[in-house]
């Protein structure tokens, strides 16, 4: 792009930007999400209230391939976009005359989905004048405790989701520290293998889940803890674990309820997750504890997490469930804390299916 033409698109960001800083009003970021395979866009009043979030979900689309196909998900982002964008606005009651920033994901994810949110919010930014804002996924999914309640510091998150397992240590917004992530399979990836091994649809976590409270954990199980004082997780040994169970019993003719089953598979993944992190709070110093991510919607994992962080006497924040999985709430949720630093993206923005927390 033309250097000078350019110039003058970051001028008019930046009188906008300044303009409605002096003004005092609030400021209203729309959000774009499509990491993945589901098309989002969201309006969101100072970094907070949420007036709308529009999901346009692909899940029917993919199941039939037991997963979500890559080019599938794009060419279905292609036809959403727009469509998503309107009604995110119509039901915000807001045209784009209101909004003072976008804020897009732009990793990690799949390229193609990425790509297509990230060209959609720059040329409404470049169309507009307004800032643009890169936000980070897993970002997003920490931030949406914040539609929930205030963030205290300093603060451990527990990431959980389908591709990530992380406990993120901040001591401020947006700083991101890792402490630990998963070495294998993530906890997501885990219950979707397993919900397969026991011929569940997908996605199989909210399946297993549903099972594991019908079940007694009486099948012997491992818990990978790998170092002492690693706050890395594994999982991949756990998914083996099950595996060879059922492989085992069925050579000798026998049969494991499947109830059970789920049951002490959630219970070795839970106590893992949970302990780990009440451990890190303890070390640290933390005086909240966030739950966030797809797998945040796992009843299993939640009631722990709750009874531990009240014998504890540590505050839990968790998100609703419909702030659990993506959505483009979360995502102008984190935007909107670099827009009050000034922390705008160029035209240049790409989207980056690697991006590393740290870096973002």
């Amino acid at each position: 792009m033309n250097k000078t033409y350019t110039s003058r698109y970051e001028m008019r960001v930046q009188q906008a930007y300044e303009t409605h800083k002096q003004s005092g009003e609030p400021t209203y970021i729309l959000g774009i999400e499509t990491s993945c395979d589901e098309t989002s866009a969201s309006v969101v009043r100072d970094g907070k209230e949420v007036l709308s979030n529009v999901i346009a979900s692909q899940a029917d689309i993919h199941k039939r391939f037991g997963g979500v196909v890559p080019e599938v998900a794009s060419r279905r982002h292609v036809e959403n976009i727009t469509l998503t964008i309107e009604e995110a606005l119509e039901v915000a009651g807001k045209t784009l005359d209101d909004i003072h920033a976008i804020a897009v994901t732009y990793g990690p994810g799949l390229v193609g989905a990425l790509l297509v949110g990230v060209a959609a919010a720059k040329a409404i930014s470049l169309a507009r004048g307004i800032p643009l804002i890169g936000v980070h996924h897993i970002a997003g999914h920490i931030y949406a405790n914040r539609l929930v309640e205030e963030m205290n510091f300093p603060l451990i998150a527990l990431v959980v989701s389908g591709g990530h397992t992380e406990l993120v240590w901040m001591k401020e917004h947006g700083h991101f520290e890792i402490l630990g992530e998963t070495r294998d399979d993530a906890a997501g990836e885990a219950y979707d293998k397993v919900a397969r091994a026991l011929q569940m649809p997908y996605p199989g976590g909210p399946h297993i889940d549903r099972l594991a409270h019908e079940g007694v954990p009486n099948v012997p199980l491992p818990r990978s803890w790998l170092e002492p004082g690693s706050y890395d997780f594994s999982f991949s040994g756990l998914k083996s674990a099950v595996l060879n169970t059922l492989h085992n019993a069925a050579q000798r003719g026998e049969t494991i309820e499947p109830a059970n089953l789920a049951a002490s598979f959630q219970d070795s993944v839970t106590e893992v997750l949970v302990e780990k992190t009440l451990r890190a709070v303890r070390e640290h110093g933390a005086k909240q504890v966030l739950l966030a991510g797809g797998v945040a919607a796992n009843r299993g994992l939640r009631e722990r997490l709750q009874n531990r962080c009240q014998t504890e006497g540590i505050p839990l924040v968790i998100p609703p469930f419909t702030l659990c999985t993506d959505n483009a709430a979360m995502i102008a949720a984190a935007g909107f804390i670099k827009y009050e630093k000034g922390q705008f993206a160029a035209l240049d923005l790409n989207g980056v299916p690697g991006l590393s927390l740290s870096d973002h």
